[in-house]
């Protein structure tokens, strides 16, 4: 089913017989059991006003539509949202709807904020068929329940997006990075930590372990990256155990697209987690789980691992204060192991009662945020 109107995706909702697996760009390789339903015939931005930073679409525009829009004003969707087809191996474009449903942020996300903190409003259908909207077109709506944060990383479980309402923002005049060598994880993530810490607005902070390298990225005008690398390299210069490469800015978009996009595991056979953890966590999370690659974002925040297929990276973790999803695997290991982790019961009980409020008969994306 491809409905391409919001009253047609109601009454595909409503007349459904049983489970309905609700497809974007089909970009991410996460399947649910049931019928496809998709939302590319929802499409198109029907509202962008460069002045005041606003752009309503809807949800089955293709993510490269809405950016070709934004830089022809010189703006951009600052939370730097992922592309998980060279990870993946898919085909499919992504959607604007699957980036926010998903919350997809990028590397930029320790400094701009997640993807939900640019929603300023939402038009959904709930699993009863019902449309549903929250939020508004502006950046000072405050009304009602903040149903549209509660959307965003929902994964399609709670209602089906049909049209999103954001913010964007300026895109800065230039960007450089800092490849600094560091010998191991603890040092790195010391390293990233303190230079988070500093004043000089840094908007990337990754560490690449394959290459031993500590990255940092700064944007803005040409005069303030200079002058902001050249202080954050003076002040780091006592924690380096190597000389500071600066990177051009043509250079720093490649890096850090590769890190958006984790390019270093393309076409690698093996599973693939996120694990999400406290930062100081990191350096002896990441030497527990024992995996083939690694590789660190926001800061130590983030840990993208490849192990061997059917290998149960959750097992070797053991206790943390974070979370380890299972981005790409076989259907079998999926069905083992799970693609998320089980919640404390609190919160599982929490997310039950949401999904029963939103999607009484359990017919939206069942089994996938477990």
């Amino acid at each position: 089913m491809r409905p391409e109107t919001e009253a047609e995706l109601a009454e595909a909702i409503r007349d459904a017989a049983g489970p309905l697996e609700i497809r974007g760009g089909g970009t991410r390789g996460v399947g649910a059991a049931g019928a496809r339903l998709e939302t590319g015939g929802l499409a198109g931005i029907s509202l962008y006003e460069p002045g005041a930073l606003t752009l309503v679409a809807g949800a089955g525009t293709p993510l490269a539509e809405v950016e070709a829009a934004l830089a022809a004003e010189n703006q951009r969707l600052a939370f730097e949202p992922m592309d998980h087809r060279g990870l993946m191996g898919t085909a499919g474009a992504p959607t604007l709807g699957g980036i926010f449903a998903a919350n997809i942020s990028g590397p930029r996300r320790i400094q701009a904020g997640a993807a939900r903190d640019f929603l300023l409003g939402v038009r959904f259908v709930d699993g009863a068929g019902q449309i549903l909207r929250n939020g508004g077109r502006v950046m000072k709506n405050v009304t009602g329940y903040d149903l549209v944060k509660l959307m965003a990383g929902a994964h399609g479980t709670l209602g089906v997006l049909s049209e999103v309402a954001l913010k964007v923002l300026p895109r800065p005049e230039t960007e450089a990075s800092l490849e600094i060598a560091v010998p191991d994880a603890a040092a790195a993530v010391a390293l990233l930590s303190a230079a988070l810490g500093t004043p000089y607005e840094v908007s990337g902070a990754a560490y690449d372990p394959g290459r031993g390298l500590a990255l940092l990225r700064v944007e803005g005008f040409e005069a303030s990256v200079g002058y902001r690398l050249e202080r954050l390299a003076a002040e780091l210069a006592g924690d380096l155990a190597g000389e500071a490469q600066r990177l051009s800015a043509a250079a720093s978009a490649r890096l850090w697209q590769g890190i958006r996009d984790v390019a270093a595991f393309h076409g690698l056979p093996g599973d693939v987690w996120r694990i999400s953890c406290k930062p100081s966590e990191a350096p002896a999370l990441a030497a527990r789980i024992g995996a083939e690659r690694l590789l660190f974002d926001w800061g130590g925040g983030l840990i993208w691992a490849l192990t061997p297929e059917g290998d149960d990276l959750r097992a070797r973790a053991g206790a943390y204060d974070g979370h380890a999803t299972l981005v790409r695997a076989s259907a079998e290991t999926r069905a083992q192991l799970g693609r998320v982790e089980p919640q404390p019961a609190p919160l599982a009980m929490l997310a039950r009662g949401l999904r029963a409020k939103f999607d009484p008969r359990g017919i939206l994306n069942p089994g996938v945020m477990g």
